[in-house]
């Protein structure tokens, strides 16, 4: 598997990966050719539960998930863990059982718990002493260095950028290997993100989200290293099967839609059939 640290440290170019949220995205992600992926907790409490990233998942649903993402690839996973999901000895546990399941980092916020999606309205923080003690627990209980801390704080929406730049810099000099400052609302101000903090800095790009969407060269331009699509894949399945389901509804059939679809063949070739099949007549006694 690629070391996910070399990944973050390469400041040559800037490491763009998607959010995916089941096994089949976290493939066809591999697919594509992505040397990395995101678990977005925003797709997990979708695809799992039918609900808003509102605070609805919690640790089980995460480590699980985290499981059957990181079984079925052999890229690094960086796993969306909310605010870890209790106190200090919460988050500790929650690290050792994602780094047990195959998980190559996290993120993990400084919301007040219930969380939810770090561009939805009414969001609240936590002292940051309070946020601290939960990121030295996440340091700590990591056995390998090779997986990575993301510190993320949403304190620009509630204290201001400038406050949200000082947790970033208190974060980064707590241990942690990278800084997400969650929904900044300009290119001024992401701007002044790469100025103030000198660490790997990750870009949020959601599609009709607050922060505008740039490309990967404007925003490693401006310093940052990390540039995270988390609902793209979630959004793009959505209206493809909206797209399927209201020209079945209406016509009773989905030929119009046939060019719109991979072939059975194609789908097979992405869940290894073939494989299954040669281990299928190796262990055949016919």
């Amino acid at each position: 598997m690629t070391n996910i640290r070399k990944l973050l440290l390469d400041k040559s170019k800037p490491l763009v990966f998607p959010g995916v949220y089941d096994a089949i995205t976290a493939r066809i992600a591999q697919k594509a050719g992505f040397e990395a992926m995101f678990q977005t907790g925003y797709g997990t409490s979708a695809a799992l539960l039918g609900m808003p990233d509102y605070g609805f998942i919690g640790s089980t649903e995460t480590i699980e998930n985290a499981k059957r993402i990181c079984k079925s690839v052999s890229v690094p996973v960086i796993v969306d863990a909310d605010t870890g999901y209790g106190n200090p000895l919460s988050v500790w546990k929650l690290v050792n059982e994602l780094e047990s399941v195959g998980a190559s980092g996290i993120f993990l916020e400084d919301q007040k718990w219930p969380k939810r999606c770090g561009h939805m309205s009414g969001k609240e923080v936590i002292p940051k002493e309070e946020y601290a003690e939960k990121l030295r627990a996440a340091v700590d209980a990591r056995k390998s260095k090779d997986f990575i801390i993301v510190a993320r704080t949403d304190a620009r929406a509630t204290e201001g950028l400038d406050a949200a730049i000082e947790r970033g810099l208190l974060y980064k000099e707590i241990g942690a290997d990278a800084i997400f400052v969650e929904a900044p609302k300009s290119v001024e101000e992401m701007k002044k993100i790469g100025k103030s903090i000198k660490a790997p800095l990750v870009a949020n790009m959601i599609e009709g989200g607050a922060t505008p969407v740039l490309s990967s060269k404007e925003l490693h331009h401006m310093g940052f290293n990390l540039i995270l699509y988390p609902l793209s894949v979630l959004y793009a399945n959505t209206f493809a099967t909206m797209s399927i389901l209201k020209e079945l509804k209406k016509t009773g059939t989905t030929l119009k839609l046939k060019k719109s679809l991979v072939s059975f063949d194609e789908f097979n070739n992405i869940v290894d059939l073939s494989k299954f099949k040669k281990m299928e007549n190796k262990y055949s006694t016919k």
